[in-house]
């Protein structure tokens, strides 16, 4: 079988478990290859390029953006990046043409960079076109090291491996995305050839101006719609599950098993993405299955998306939800009756690029729930300057997510099980598919009902 795959991070960063469960698990001769493997920067490193993606904490780009000295934060980089080639020594790593690699890679992205440093100081050009050009060179930096340390240590052990490199170093043709895609494989034998992909891509149109951090799913997608493989294949450190381990325990989850698209695209709804939803789209429609695997549990077959699956029987697949979000209600007596309130106030949200997660409506007063981060002063001062009260409070929502939820009773039961623990529901609604029956309860309660819901769904 063909398949496209993708390991991310925190995968790569346990190289050895990625070979061993991964790479060469119930494989040998000619069924080690026919793969395609797009591999992620090991665990932190593109926080150290940008930013800590869960902190904010700054990164080299910070220091660009702030006019401010970046060679000794790139000396420090190379510095990292050699410690993690020396752990991987043992697997079979060239260290000296690994720390070569390296050194050399990240000296053209200093000139690169110093050039866009010195432009940006001109004050003759815009800003922001150079930031996002550094943005992409520091990005590609973390997906280069990881995918040549893979491929250098598979060509060790004698399995015939080619490193495509999507980052475009040296390579300035005009390509966009899919070209570069279209000819950095035009030429390879699937049939006797691992390959092991840049999660980074370079293309006119600019990889992260688009999708920001989101950048390595989207190349991995680019490349199985491009490629046509049977399957997509996304490994990480952990099982797809009925909920969150970490909320519920370990012993009360288990791997969803199978699903399909429209759940994917639930789950990014809220924040919890199997896949980028810009990333599934492009399967779904060309009918490429996509499955989510655990690094750690490789016989285990992991949870199968597809566009046609209906569970045959009625029952909730997932219990998700997040407690990072805002509720933003307005209130006007003058809203009854009066056509036009609510596209009045989505085209606010609109002007100000703020999008909302949940929506519920009564005759005077309509509740919108967004994210915490999207909280934007001037969006709330103009509500308030067009209606006659504003209130704006914390929220969490917790999600019963399946595809073929049909059932009734289920509304009650779910709702019987937040109230019998004392969780005051705040809202709460579903549309017409059933997909997703969403209820909106206070932050401080959020683990609670995770808890309550999946002990009466299990």
């Amino acid at each position: 079988m063909f398949t496209v795959e993708k390991i991310g991070g925190t995968s790569m960063s346990a190289l050895q478990d990625v070979i061993k469960n991964i790479i060469l698990f119930e494989r040998t001769g000619d069924q080690l290859y026919n793969r395609i493997f797009v591999v992620s920067a090991f665990s932190g490193v593109t926080d150290l390029l940008l930013e800590n993606k869960k902190t904010g904490e700054p990164g080299v780009y910070h220091r660009i953006a702030k006019y401010q000295d970046f060679h000794r934060p790139l000396k420090n980089l190379i510095v990292k990046l050699k410690s993690i080639n020396k752990k991987y020594a043992k697997l079979g790593l060239d260290l000296p043409v690994a720390d070569l690699f390296i050194e050399n890679h990240i000296t053209e992205a200093q000139k690169y960079l110093d050039n866009l440093a010195n432009i940006l100081a001109s004050g003759y050009v815009s800003k922001i076109g150079i930031l996002q050009a550094a943005r992409e060179i520091l990005a590609s930096i973390g997906e280069t090291h990881s995918a040549f340390v893979l491929s250098n240590i598979l060509v060790n052990m004698g399995i015939n491996t080619q490193l495509i490199d999507l980052s475009g170093f040296g390579d300035h043709r005009a390509y966009t995305i899919d070209q570069r895609i279209k000819h950095a494989f035009k030429d390879i034998d699937f049939e006797q050839t691992i390959c092991i992909v840049t999660g980074y891509a370079k293309g006119t149109e600019g990889i992260m101006r688009e999708f920001d951090r989101g950048y390595s799913e989207i190349t991995f997608s680019k490349i199985a719609e491009i490629l046509k493989p049977q399957e997509a294949i996304i490994h990480k450190e952990y099982h797809l599950s009925t909920a969150d381990p970490a909320l519920v325990g370990i012993e009360n989850c288990k791997p969803v098993g199978y699903t399909n698209y429209d759940i994917a695209d639930q789950l990014a709804d809220v924040g919890m993405e199997a896949i980028h939803p810009r990333a599934s789209k492009p399967l779904e429609i060309n009918g490429i299955h996509l499955r989510i695997k655990n690094t750690f549990e490789p016989s285990h077959p992991g949870t199968l998306f597809t566009r046609e699956f209906i569970s045959e029987q009625k029952r909730v697949e997932i219990i998700t939800g997040t407690d990072k979000l805002l509720m933003i209600d307005v209130y006007d007596p003058l809203m009854v009756g009066n056509v036009g309130s609510d596209l009045q106030i989505m085209q606010m949200f609109f002007n100000h690029n703020v999008s909302y997660t949940f929506k519920a409506t009564s005759a005077n007063s309509i509740s919108i729930v967004i994210w915490a981060r999207d909280f934007d002063k001037k969006l709330i001062s103009e509500l308030e300057g067009h209606f006659e009260k504003v209130t704006v409070e914390k929220i969490a929502m917790v999600c019963l997510l399946g595809s073929n939820m049909d059932e009734p009773g289920l509304l009650a039961k779910s709702a019987y099980a937040l109230t019998e623990q004392g969780i005051n529901i705040k809202s709460a609604g579903f549309a017409m598919r059933n997909v997703n029956i969403q209820f909106l309860v206070a932050p401080e309660h959020f683990k609670m009902a995770i808890i309550a819901l999946n002990s009466t769904m299990g």
